[in-house]
């Protein structure tokens, strides 16, 4: 089994529905997104995927998301833009990106700050 990960950050605000604490307040953060893919086997050029493609993937689904209040967008309209569902929601589009059968998003980690994740394993 091989495994890649690219990381990227991104910038947005946020508030948490139906939650008590500062984090229904809005707030922003400067997540970092980190993405992992796998595969069983390597193409013929020795490779998982070309690291610049799977960077455009990812850098076009954070575009999205960059600068934006997340509970405006969807999915988040009608959960809330937690980081763990940031998480999934990265796996979940990268997922439908990816053109080869043979490569799977494997994990996807949203930190919210240095000490704070949460990790989704599709």
């Amino acid at each position: 089994m091989y495994e890649l990960k690219v990381i990227t950050h991104f910038s947005a605000a946020h508030q948490l529905r139906n939650f008590e604490g500062a984090c229904e307040d809005l707030h922003g953060h400067n997540w970092k997104i980190e993405v992992y893919v796998t595969s069983e086997a390597l193409s013929e050029a020795g490779i998982v995927v070309d690291f610049r493609i799977l960077k455009k993937y990812v850098k076009d689904i954070l575009a999205t998301l960059d600068h934006k209040f997340l509970n405006e967008l969807e999915p988040f309209k009608s959960q809330n833009p937690s980081s763990e569902n940031i998480a999934r929601y990265m796996a979940d589009q990268l997922a439908l990106l990816l053109q080869d059968p043979q490569i799977k998003v494997s994990r996807v980690t949203a930190w919210e700050s240095e000490t704070s994740c949460a990790t989704y394993y599709p």
